[in-house]
């Protein structure tokens, strides 16, 4: 089952037998207060920044956030979309819990964008899935309600197919284009915690077949080492069928686990990928190496 997402001139596709769909995640002002301070000022300047880093990183789509207190949060995300898709060819993945600014940077979206997100609660699904379909678009959805995120597999999987069957049946979305979120919460919190992610993972996948993604920062969300944990989580997650993660593709312990684990899935044919990779980090420390002192 294949999600396809583009931008103007990029199509990107997200499947069980594809390589893993990296969404950086940094274009986001939550927990950055400069950013935040610069966006009310008007300056998209670290915008620009992110998009640089995510991208040498190996991001294959971008998650925009524009959900910055005492804004016009829609017509920020408006400029926001217009200034990466001036710099980059990347889809995005389109992130509010804000309905008007979902509809406003769906309007100015070049492509098949990615919707983040909806729950099971029937409100939210009746706000945002006609706007899904109307502009053609996927959507991430998180299988919890009005009444709790809920900690056992079993719930999890009762929530996934009614946000399907609504979304198809009810809505006329294809099932391909909801990307499920499994839910992933902190390993600090509990210690059985992510063996419910990859239960769940597994059994949607076997159920369902969709596609799957969730925030892979959230697993190491108060722990020391956390990029270790990441680079370890999302390989075990992969493995049980997770097909997409928004994470720090910044950090090249991170992606690095992920390109090794699609070669090992036999997602990256003749490992072609993997040795591309390493013959331009090769290069790159050559050059470090060789480039005259200041």
């Amino acid at each position: 089952m294949h999600t396809v997402l583009s931008s103007g001139t990029k199509e990107i596709t997200i499947g069980h037998d594809q390589p893993f769909c990296l969404i950086g995640e940094r274009i986001n002002p939550t927990g950055r207060r400069i950013f935040q301070e610069q966006l009310r000022a008007g300056d998209l300047s670290a915008i620009e920044r992110d998009v640089a880093a995510q991208v040498a990183g190996g991001a294959t789509v971008l998650d925009v956030n524009m959900g910055v207190p005492l804004t016009d949060e829609p017509e920020l995300l408006k400029k926001a979309i217009k200034l990466i898709q001036s710099l980059t060819d990347l889809p995005i993945c389109i992130d509010s819990s804000v309905v008007e600014a979902l509809e406003a940077g769906l309007s100015v979206y070049e492509g098949r964008a990615l919707v983040n997100s909806i729950t099971a609660e029937d409100d939210r699904m009746a706000e945002i899935l006609p706007m899904v379909k109307h502009y053609g678009a996927a959507v991430v959805a998180l299988p919890n309600d009005h009444d709790e995120i809920p900690m056992e597999a079993d719930k999890r999987l009762v929530l996934t197919k009614k946000i399907l069957d609504t979304a198809v049946d009810t809505y006329g979305l294809a099932v391909e284009d909801i990307v499920i979120d499994p839910l992933a919460m902190p390993i600090g919190a509990d210690p059985n915690i992510v063996n419910v992610a990859y239960e769940t993972i597994a059994r949607i996948r076997e159920a369902f077949g969709v596609n799957m993604t969730l925030g892979a920062s959230n697993i190491s969300f108060g722990m020391p080492g956390r990029h270790t944990i990441n680079a370890t989580f999302l390989p075990m997650a992969m493995a049980v069928g997770l097909t997409s993660a928004i994470m720090d593709t910044r950090t090249p312990q991170i992606v690095e686990a992920v390109k090794a684990a699609d070669l090992l899935l036999g997602h990256d044919e003749w490992g072609s990928t993997w040795i591309s990779m390493f013959r331009a980090k090769q290069a790159a420390e050559k050059l470090a190496v060789e480039a005259p002192a200041p």
